[in-house]
C-alpha cells in the first residue's frame, strides 16, 4: 500500500491517490466525511474550518461502495478557492492583479524561508507556504479513514486524544478505567478539545482562550492507541523495516511535530531494567502476553501484541497576530513576520491527523504480511495466523 497527496491550501482541490488496497474492502462517502468532520472540529480552529465544508468524492477506484483493486482516488475541494481563484490561477501569467498578496517575510518556525531558499522561491514565498500548509492534512486524514476501515476488518482499532495543550492535562491514569477504545472515543470525542475527563476540557479551553486573547498560539502533546493489532508486524532484520520506526517517522513528518515516544517513553530513561521491560506470560487461552506495557506494544521493531501507545509532541503554531521578528527578502529589511490566517493551536486536530497516519502505517505493515488482492482471503490468513501466535 502506497499513497500520495497534491493540492495547495488555496488551491481548487486536495487529491489522494492509494494504491494497494485489496478489493472487496466496503466503504462509503460517509466514512470518510466522518473523519473529515473530526479533523476541522477540534476546540482552537480558526476561522478556515468555518469556511470549508470538506467532503470526500471518490473519482477512482470504488464501484458501488466497494473496492476494487485499483489505484483509488480521494477529492476534497476547497471551497475558499473562490476568494483565491486569480492568485492561484494555474493557466493565467503573473499579473499584478494575481501577484497582490505576495510574502515576502518568512515566518519563525514555517518553511517560508527554507523553502523559498531550497526551490529559488525568491520573488514570492506564497509558492512554499501554499503546499506547507496543514491542509494538506486534510488528505492524510481521509487516507486514514480508508486505512481504519481496511484495520477494522481484522478486529484493529484506533484512536487519538489530546494529553495537553500548553501547562492545561489530561490525567492519564483515567485511562485504566476503558475497556477497550471504543468506551474511550465516546468520552474523548464528547469534548470539544478532545481531553480524557470534564476538568480538563475546562482547563484546556481556558488556556486556548488566553492564548488566542494574548494574540498568541500554543501547542501539547497527543497520544494515539491501537488495539487488536497482530503480533509480529514489522521487522528486525533491517532497520528501515522496523514498524516503529515506520511509525515514528510518520508521526513526526505531520506538520509541527518535534517529537515522538511509545509506550513509556522518555520517562523510561530514569528508571532501571526491571521497572521498564515488559514481563511475559502464557495462558492457554491467550498464548504468550506482557505482564504490562511500557514499551508500548514494540519489542526489537516489531508488534508484541499489546496495545500500540503513542505519544506525539506538536509545536505551537508559527503564524501569530502579533508577528516575530524577520526579515523581507526582497529588501533584507528587519520587518514583522506576514500574518496568514491561522489557528491558536492546531493539537485538537493534531490528534486525529496522528491517528490517521499511525492506522495509514499499521494498514501498510498489514498489507506487506497478509494477502493484499481481496479482503476476505486477508481476513482469512489473519485469523489462521492468529491461531498459529496462540499455539507458538
Amino acid at each position: 500500500m502506497r499513497y500520495v497527496t497534491a493540492g495547495e491550501s488555496h488551491g481548487p482541490e486536495e487529491i489522494a491517490i492509494i494504491e494497494g488496497i485489496p478489493a472487496g474492502l466496503h466503504i462509503s462517502q460517509a466514512d470518510v466525511d466522518a473523519q473529515l468532520a473530526r479533523r476541522q472540529h477540534g476546540y482552537g480552529r480558526g476561522e478556515r474550518q468555518n469556511i470549508e465544508t470538506d467532503t470526500v468524492t471518490f473519482l477512482t477506484g470504488i464501484r458501488h461502495q466497494i473496492t476494487l483493486g485499483s489505484p483509488i482516488t480521494l477529492n476534497v475541494h476547497n471551497d475558499d478557492h473562490n476568494h483565491w481563484a486569480k492568485i492561484m490561477a494555474p493557466n493565467e501569467p503573473e499579473t499584478h492583479e494575481n501577484t497582490a498578496r505576495k510574502v515576502l517575510r518568512p515566518r519563525p518556525g514555517h518553511a517560508d524561508l527554507v523553502g523559498g531558499i531550497k526551490y529559488r522561491h525568491q520573488a514570492d514565498l506564497r509558492n512554499v507556504l501554499e503546499r506547507s500548509s496543514a491542509r494538506e492534512t486534510t488528505m492524510r486524514v481521509a487516507v486514514g479513514a480508508v486505512a481504519k476501515k481496511l484495520l477494522a476488518e481484522i478486529g484493529v482499532d484506533v484512536h487519538g486524544f489530546v494529553v495537553n495543550v500548553g501547562p492545561a492535562k489530561s490525567d492519564l491514569n483515567a485511562l485504566t478505567k476503558y475497556h477497550d477504545l471504543a468506551e474511550l472515543r465516546a468520552v474523548t470525542e464528547s469534548f470539544p478539545t478532545r481531553a480524557l475527563d470534564a476538568q480538563a476540557d475546562a482547563a484546556i479551553q481556558a488556556v486556548i482562550d488566553q492564548t488566542k486573547r494574548d494574540a498568541n498560539t500554543v501547542g501539547g502533546q497527543v497520544q494515539v492507541m491501537a488495539t487488536g493489532v497482530p503480533v509480529g508486524l514489522g521487522s528486525y532484520v533491517s532497520a528501515d523495516e522496523k514498524l516503529d520506526g515506520k511509525i515514528a517517522r510518520a508521526i513526526v513528518g505531520i506538520n509541527a511535530f518535534k517529537g515522538v515516544q511509545f509506550g513509556g517513553g522518555f520517562d523510561n530513561a530514569e528508571k532501571f531494567g526491571d521497572q521498564v521491560m515488559d514481563e511475559i506470560f502464557w495462558n492457554a487461552e491467550q498464548g504468550f502476553y506482557r505482564g504490562s506495557n511500557n514499551l508500548g506494544g514494540f519489542e526489537g521493531g516489531m508488534t508484541t501484541g499489546e496495545m500500540i501507545v503513542v505519544r506525539g509532541v506538536v509545536k505551537p503554531i508559527p503564524t501569530l497576530y502579533r508577528p516575530m521578528q524577520s526579515v523581507d527578502i526582497d529588501t533584507h529589511a528587519e520587518s514583522r513576520a506576514s500574518i496568514e490566517r491561522s489557528d491558536t493551536t492546531a493539537v485538537t486536530a493534531a490528534a486525529v491527523i496522528a491517528e490517521a497516519m499511525v492506522a495509514i502505517e499499521l494498514a501498510q505493515a498489514v498489507l506487506d504480511k497478509f494477502d493484499a488482492d481481496n479482503i476476505d482471503r486477508m481476513k482469512e490468513q489473519v485469523a489462521q495466523y492468529r491461531e498459529e501466535v496462540r499455539g507458538f
